[in-house]
Parts: C-alpha cells; structure tokens; sequence
C-alpha cells in the first residue's frame, strides 16, 4: 500500500470517527512525531494502547 493510499484511507476513517474520539487521535499522532527518536518502541505502544483500548475506540466511533 502507498502512502497516498494509506492517507486516503486513514482520512476515510477519520471522516467517521466522532470528534472526541478525533481528539484522542490526534494527541496520539502528536506523540508519534515529538519522539522520533524511539519510533519502533512507541509503535509498538500505540499499538498496545489500540489493541487494548479496542472496545472503547469502537464505543466512541458509534
């Protein structure tokens, strides 16, 4: 997948997703910029945070 596809498609959700939820996001994303440094550990974070946080993300998109 190209990153023009990936934006596309993250736009899509993003159109989707309820404005508190836009606000979670978006510190997320933030966070993910200010510490390039250690980009594979905060991945691998977020991801956690995500997988973790599944049922309340899917709560909040509704």
């Amino acid at each position: 997948m190209s990153t023009a596809e990936i934006k596309l498609e993250i736009q899509q959700v993003l159109d989707r997703v309820p404005e508190d939820a836009l606000v979670y996001i978006l510190n997320q994303v933030k966070e993910i910029e200010a510490n390039t440094a250690d980009r594979s550990k905060l991945e691998k974070n977020i991801d956690k945070i995500f997988s973790e946080n599944k049922g309340l993300l899917e709560r909040l998109a509704q």
